[in-house]
């Protein structure tokens, strides 16, 4: 034995020999031992240890804390030190008493167990050093990491497993170059961060807080006895299955039952070895052995259902892992997932702890998770402006992914997300979406107070579409929430009051491609199916002018982002869930970042802003508003509602966050006004929720005011009004809209315009485009009157005649002998009109003699004038 430890050049040789007349018994020739001995490679690589991820929120002290956790192996390595003398005394004692003495391998054990594992009728029993052990376990951990596929693991544990001399001599041949390489405290630090306790557990660090709630440096005598004791046979003897009748359920001792009477029995016999071994004194001993096996089974937080309160942000987290992680180029591996189960990653993300709290409480205290009228749906997301970084995430559900596990009140889908993070196909925003029929407004050179003909009607013709060529949606009659016919509104009216059909004549003078382009790159994000705005998955579909209403159906974070860039400058940052992540051994791991992009430009989101705010303090954002306690803040925000208020929205941003909250139909078709909760309507419980999460916003976010917008978005665009007179009523039409103006026939009219044609309009000039021209259609009952002044009274007086009027006569003195007997004014006025037949009157120059001031000289007839006639 001395010359076999002191003789490392002989090992290989020595210990083959030694085993030789056992294997032997199965038909393999001591040569052939010996040659494939030699042969194993001697190099065994450790590869990194399957350990479980954590995925942590920062507190407000700035210190993480974890929320959840993923592993295949329930493991978390230690350093030596940070072990407890107990557990390496009692490991030793138990399971390798010469592990200080031997060379990697103990011949004695070794023999032994060869023997009655190979020969027939033999029973198995342990005679593995540590050392042996920690090879096996490495070997089992590598085959694992080497493997892509479920059905690859299996055939890598299989392989590390097989009651073979092969994987014998292997594991002897690896044990000794183990030995020769590292120090005894390392290989045994190795073994116990490596060992099964049973389950999904390993390693000593996890086995302490699984099965007595503390750290591995904190064991007790009795409790590090009986981890050890776990791993000798771990399915039989671990503590979690208190009516395992294997682990000696069943056992009476003195009248009374013996909780994990096996795992006692095989502790107290690893408490006599540490004895033997003077480990522990008999008082010790004593102590330890009177003392009963009480776990205190603390199941560690794992997957997104073990923290409810982030579940659905943990779920997104997960996905956001898979999306960076998982490799084009190989379909069939899920590296991501990989890397969440065994890769050890410290995964810190963005949720702001009291803001997820704020907006757990504000939603779950409006909307139950289920309701029997419907299948309601509720939902809270959260963004930090300019970065993209996700602050809250919530919804109304309790989330578990079991199938098994039913109820109206679980959703393993997140409402919040699009289908590409788990999420669901999409709600549709309704009048939220009209934010970007705005924004493609004003990006086009319109005002916000340029007025538009917004009246209700059945037939808005053909809609311009750069994409995909016009579309023409005859037939189709949106009107407004509050009813009646429309009227010639701005742009800045239509958004505050959320008008339908002024969005729609928006739309009109727009190009729908410009508004879905301008729509895809605020959201930094198309349909939440994963199709382009106007096309959902798996159709040719075009985008509609009713999708300006807000028929696509998109994600609310989406929106979330969206609003964010609105209240940025325009600038859209695609979410983020992750701020850094960490491998196991705490160097940085490159974690999801957000790309920010200029979606409009600064000057167009100032217009918005403006628009925006208005919503908020005179429009239907009000409703939300005046229940803020922090009002003062600047705010923008929009409402929506969809058709038959199966979902309503409210949307809006600081400077500094931006949130969204819906309450929906998850499925169905169920009226929200027709609906109530807690005795309160629930197309209403929108405002109940939003203003509580901003209100802390601004309070930890305090934001600031909005830049004011340039004046051409605020002015009201000016045009030159044509004149229509004596067009038909249809060519009037033609040429008022064909210069940006609406029209609108206001009765008849005297007028010597033809009969039928417009006789009358309430503009000329330059005024505001897009306003509306009143038109009076002509009677034909007038004629032109002649303009006759400055004419001599009987050439004027003729010419009257001739245009079918009666003459008065009236003089006028003056002293100018060139006035004299000329017509120097008329009633009425020439180049006018009069109803045919009627009396125009002629006032006629007279020399000034005796202070006469002139007057009538008839009533009606024409008088006799200086050199008139008679």
């Amino acid at each position: 034995m001395l010359a076999f430890l002191g003789m490392s050049a002989l090992a290989g040789v020595l210990v083959t020999a030694a085993v030789t007349p056992a294997l032997a018994v199965t038909g393999m020739a001591a040569n052939n031992s010996i040659t494939m001995f030699e042969n194993l490679p001697g190099f065994l690589k450790i590869g990194e240890l399957a350990q479980k991820s954590s995925i942590y929120a920062i507190q407000p002290d700035g210190t993480p804390a974890e929320i959840t956790s993923f592993y295949d192996d329930n493991r978390e390595e230690v350093e030596f030190d940070y072990i407890s003398q107990f557990l390496k005394d009692a490991a030793v004692a138990g399971e390798d008493p010469r592990f200080y003495e031997h060379g990697g391998i103990d011949i004695k054990g070794t023999l032994s167990a060869v023997a009655n594992e190979f020969i027939p009728g033999g029973a198995t029993r342990g005679g593995s050093s540590i050392t042996q052990q920690y090879v096996k376990n490495v070997l089992i951990n590598n085959g694992m990491n080497e493997a892509k596929t479920a059905e690859e693991k299996q055939a890598a544990y299989d392989e590390a497993t097989a009651t073979t001399p092969e994987r014998k001599l292997k594991e002897m041949r690896y044990a000794i170059s183990i030995d020769k390489k590292y120090p005894k405290d390392e290989i045994l630090k190795g073994y116990l961060n490596i060992a099964a306790f049973g389950g999904q557990v390993y390693g000593v660090q996890s086995a302490a807080q699984y099965y007595f709630k503390t750290n591995a440096k904190d064991l007790t005598l009795p409790q590090a006895a009986s981890l050890i004791a776990i791993v000798n046979w771990p399915e039989k003897f671990r503590l979690d299955y208190p009516d395992s009748e294997t682990n000696g359920a069943n056992t009476v001792v003195d009248g009374e039952k013996v909780p994990y009477a096996d795992n006692k029995s095989r502790r107290d016999y690893i408490l006599k070895e540490m004895l033997d071994e003077k480990k522990i004194t008999q008082e010790d001993y004593d102590a330890a052995v009177a003392t009963p096996v009480e776990p205190v089974i603390s199941p560690p937080t794992t997957g997104c259902q073990a923290s409810p309160y982030y579940a659905y942000f943990c779920d997104y987290v997960t996905w956001e892992i898979k999306d960076k992680m998982d490799k084009a180029d190989t379909p069939d591996v899920n590296e991501g997932a990989e890397m969440l189960s065994r890769g050890g990653l410290k995964i810190y993300t963005t949720i702001d702890m009291q803001m997820q709290d704020v907006a757990t409480q504000a939603l779950k205290e409006n909307v139950p998770s289920s309701i029997p009228e419907m299948d309601l749906g509720g939902s809270v997301v959260s963004v930090e402006v300019g970065t993209g970084r996700i602050l809250a995430m919530v919804q109304n559900t309790d989330y578990n992914v079991d199938p098994d596990v039913t109820g109206d009140n679980y959703s393993a889908v997140n409402y919040n997300s699009g289908i590409d993070y788990g999420g669901s196909s999409g709600f549709q925003p309704g009048s939220t979406f009209k934010t970007f029929t705005l924004a493609e407004w004003l990006n086009e050179g319109h005002s916000l107070n340029e007025s538009m003909n917004a009246t209700k009607r059945s037939n808005w013709g053909t809609f311009n579409d750069s994409c995909s060529g016009p579309i023409d949606v005859g037939g189709w009659d949106p009107g407004n929430d509050e009813g009646g016919n429309g009227g010639f509104w701005t742009a800045l009216f239509n958004t505050i009051n959320s008008e339908n059909t002024g969005f729609v004549a928006m739309a009109k003078q727009l190009d729908l491609c410009g508004i879905k382009k301008t729509a895809t790159a605020l959201m930094s994000a198309g349909r939440a199916d994963g199709g382009e705005l106007g096309t959902p998955a798996g159709t040719d579909w075009t985008f509609q002018p009713s999708a300006v209403l807000g028929t696509e159906e998109v994600a609310p974070l989406s929106m979330a982002t969206a609003f964010a860039a609105f209240a940025g400058g325009g600038v859209s940052c695609t979410p983020i869930a992750i701020d850094k992540i960490e491998d196991a051994e705490g160097n940085a791991v490159e974690a999801p970042k957000s790309t920010c992009t200029q979606a409009i430009t600064t000057d167009v989101a100032a217009g918005m802003d403006y628009a925006l705010n208005k919503v908020m303090t005179q429009g239907t954002g009000t409703s939300s508003l005046y229940k803020m306690d922090t009002s003062g803040t600047p705010m923008i925000g929009k409402t929506g509602t969809t058709d038959n208020n199966e979902a309503t929205w409210m949307s809006g941003a600081s400077s500094r966050v931006a949130t969204v909250v819906g309450v929906y139909n998850a499925t169905g078709h169920v009226n929200l006004r027709q609906t109530y909760v807690n005795g309160e309507q629930a197309a209403v419980l929108r405002h109940n929720i939003w203003p509580r999460v901003m209100d802390f916003a601004n309070t930890k976010y305090p934001g600031t005011g909005f830049p004011e917008p340039k004046s051409e978005y605020l002015s009201a665009p000016q045009a030159e009004v044509p004149s229509v007179l004596g067009l038909t009523p249809d060519a009037a039409q033609k040429a008022l809209e064909a210069a940006g103006f609406g029209w609108a026939l206001d009765g008849e009219v005297d007028s010597a315009q033809p009969k039928g044609t417009i006789g009358e309009q309430s503009a000329t000039g330059m005024t505001s485009r897009g306003s509306q021209i009143m038109l009076k259609v002509s009677k034909g009952n007038l004629a032109p009157v002649p303009n006759v002044v400055g004419q001599q009274a009987d050439a004027a007086e003729a010419a009257l005649k001739q245009a079918g009027y009666k003459v008065r006569r009236a003089n006028e003195n003056t002293d100018d002998d060139s006035k004299v007997g000329i017509v120097l004014s008329q009633d009425p006025a020439g180049d006018g009109s009069a109803a045919a037949g009627a009396t125009v009157t002629i006032t006629i120059g007279k020399k000034s003699a005796g202070g006469n001031d002139g007057g009538n000289d008839g009533d009606g007839e024409t008088p006799t004038v200086p050199g008139g006639g008679g």
